[in-house]
């Protein structure tokens, strides 16, 4: 714990005088209240490679309830749901954690009708959950929002959940929570099962009514040691048994990358972990070129992990840089989100914010946005380059970002979790197909950053250096 971090922490006990406060950091025992029950929980819906014609849903069960088992029918105006409902089987899968064993079951949609709302619930061994309702996605064009979060990973439930929240109230009907990986912690000192389970609380039953798209970050994998003594990594069982995503991703990487239509947008997931640290790279480019390249998407999003262009770590991830950006300029990506950095950076030229400034004076097409975003509670500072390469960045803050998707415009908007407006622009496509960065003329706070010891609430700054 840092000292600013560390600092904060006594001073609000000591302002609380609670005695609750020396057992902050003790791990919550396992099982309490994370193991599973007779009722199936962690219900997660997500996307398919053609979200109008098909979804997935996993959910975990006590190994009582040995098979995956879903009704499944459209949704109708009145209560008599089952009436027209049909059971579905799946595949089951036995996951031993801390929390004792449990069974995580998946049972994957097709052929379902675009633009249809449909409900299910899934079986545990004590009966069947409550009725959940989504609606696919039209096959051709419609516009639509959908939500972005960087890292939850740190205090899920305690912190990050706010933040979460605040984004699924912020949208009438997000068709999409799309989440940049680093969604928990895999090392810290709550038991991994109950990191998950914290991650399930506070997205709550969102997660299993609105489709999410998820990269795996590297917080997803677990530090392995190999026989010979080096280190590798192992990708932890939780991720490929809590997310049932398309099964279209590169060779060697199919649990973590993929791509998914939604109504004219093309996502398209990487795995920066995997490239970097188990090889994969070579095989990840030569199938993001494919993806991109077959792509029929008015838009082109690729969520990703590890930034091209970082706002704390001293160096930007060159490998990564090296082999995917020139296909994100050559297939015309227009927005990559990324985490990793805990911190905020929109970033569209290079060579820094004036140059963004001088190219819209000259009304000069652009490349690819990045931009990078943090939901939880842990935060870095900014590397030098961080106030002046951005367009816009921020430190020591929670953040959530909703994204319209319109026929020739996207509309992004950044918010602090205390649901204020943070950042705005628009990429706009004229009718050659050139994109336009627009800066709305919204009323947006002033940039946050530390100074010194002290953050951008007036507390001590909670960012520590990478």
């Amino acid at each position: 714990m840092s000292r600013p971090l560390l600092y904060a922490s006594l001073l609000a006990c000591a302002l609380a005088a609670s005695s609750s406060c020396a057992n902050e950091s003790t791990p919550r025992s396992v099982g309490q209240p994370y193991a599973a029950g007779v009722l199936a929980d962690r219900v997660v819906l997500t996307a398919g490679e053609n979200a109008a014609q098909q979804m997935a849903v996993s959910f975990r069960t006590d190994v009582q309830q040995s098979d995956a088992l879903l009704e499944f029918g459209p949704a109708l105006a009145g209560p008599q749901l089952t009436a027209k409902a049909q059971q579905l089987t799946g595949t089951t899968r036995r996951l031993d954690s801390d929390n004792g064993p449990s069974n995580y079951h998946q049972v994957r949609l097709e052929r379902l009708t675009p633009d249809t709302a449909y409900v299910y619930r899934v079986k545990g061994s004590a009966g069947w959950s409550e009725w959940q309702q989504f609606r696919t996605a039209r096959e051709d064009f419609a516009p639509f929002t959908f939500l972005y979060l960087g890292d939850t990973q740190n205090d899920i439930l305690n912190v990050a959940s706010r933040t979460i929240r605040q984004a699924l109230r912020s949208v009438a009907r997000p068709a999409l929570v799309v989440h940049a990986g680093d969604l928990v912690a895999s090392r810290e000192e709550l038991a991994h099962d109950d990191e998950w389970g914290e991650w399930n609380q506070a997205g709550g039953w969102a997660y299993a009514a609105i489709p999410q798209v998820t990269a795996a970050g590297n917080h997803e994998y677990i530090d392995t040691l190999l026989a010979d003594g080096s280190e590798s990594r192992t990708l932890s069982p939780h991720f490929p048994a809590q997310f049932a995503l398309p099964r279209n991703g590169a060779k060697g990487v199919s649990d973590t990358s993929f791509f998914s239509d939604y109504q004219g947008v093309r996502f398209v997931a990487l795995d920066g972990t995997s490239a970097l640290d188990l090889g994969t790279l070579d095989a990840q480019t030569s199938w993001l070129e494919n993806a991109l390249k077959s792509s029929q998407a008015i838009w082109n999003i690729v969520v990703m992990h590890q930034p091209v262009y970082t706002c704390a770590r001293p160096e930007d991830t060159e490998e990564l840089k090296a082999a995917w950006k020139p296909l994100f300029d050559r297939y015309n990506v227009d927005l990559v989100l990324q985490g990793h950095d805990h911190c905020y950076s929109r970033l569209t030229h290079e060579a820094g914010r004036e140059a963004t400034a001088k190219a819209q004076r000259g009304n000069l097409p652009i490349g690819p946005v990045y931009m990078v975003s943090v939901t939880g509670s842990k935060m870095y500072g900014l590397n030098d380059r961080a106030h002046t390469q951005p367009d816009r960045s921020a430190e020591d803050t929670q953040l959530f970002q909703t994204i319209t998707v319109e026929q020739n415009r996207l509309s992004v908007r950044a918010y602090t979790a205390d649901d204020r407006l943070y950042d705005a622009f628009d990429i706009q496509r004229d009718s050659s197909g050139k994109k336009y960065l627009h800066e709305t003329r919204l009323q947006k706070q002033s940039e946050r950053f530390c100074n010194g010891e002290t953050g951008p609430d007036g507390l001590p700054c909670s960012a520590r250096d990478k």
